[in-house]
């Protein structure tokens, strides 16, 4: 990917010279470094509000209490997860992180949640059907509230940000529900050898 990058300033650059224009192109480097700083700094904000939300969440029990709601959607998701696993209450506070658009603080709580499931792992070096699902799961992003793209958007001087969100929210959903159901087929076709239902 780096090459990448390097090949594209390069060729920009070269081009820029040809056309006569290389003073445009260095003024819009300076302006575009100024602007990705200046977003950076306003998601900063986002991103130490919801992980000091998680961390409340986890110290008041509220963890446990929405892996409780989920319950029935996590044992159908997961079957191999025992129920109350610890896994199974930074599952939903992942998902709820993503659903509400603040992707960076989801990402230490799916860490955790992926080295909670690896305690469940008979076989190290390869990941479990509940891995495989949650990844599909993580990765699809379902969002409710794009909250990040928001900040962006917003920092970025659009006049109407939020534009964004039904069109969000049917995007995510839909291919949250082609992630799990390719999944779920991929499981069943290759199944991980001595896997099976967890007892409570």
């Amino acid at each position: 990917m780096g090459y990448i990058w390097v090949f594209l300033i390069v060729v920009s650059v070269i081009v820029a010279i040809i056309n006569g224009r290389i003073t445009e192109v260095t003024q819009a480097i300076v302006d575009n470094a100024k602007l990705g700083v200046e977003i950076s700094l306003s998601l900063i904000g986002i991103m130490a509000f919801w992980l000091g939300i998680v961390k409340l969440a986890e110290k008041s029990g509220i963890v446990t209490f929405i892996s409780k709601i989920v319950q029935p959607i996590t044992n159908l998701l997961f079957p191999e997860i025992p129920k109350n696993h610890e896994s199974l209450g930074n599952i939903a506070m992942n998902v709820s992180a993503n659903a509400l658009g603040v992707t960076n603080a989801a990402t230490p709580i799916g860490i955790k949640a992926m080295q909670e499931m690896q305690t469940l792992n008979k076989h190290k070096d390869t990941a479990t059907n509940p891995m495989c699902t949650f990844l599909a799961i993580n990765t699809a992003g379902f969002q409710i509230i794009p909250a990040s793209v928001i900040a962006v958007l917003v920092a970025s001087g659009s006049t109407n940000p939020t534009e964004i969100v039904a069109p969000t929210i049917l995007i995510t959903l839909l291919g949250t529900i082609v992630a799990i159901i390719t999944v779920k087929i991929l499981q069943r076709f290759f199944p991980i050898k001595d896997e099976g239902k967890k007892d409570d």
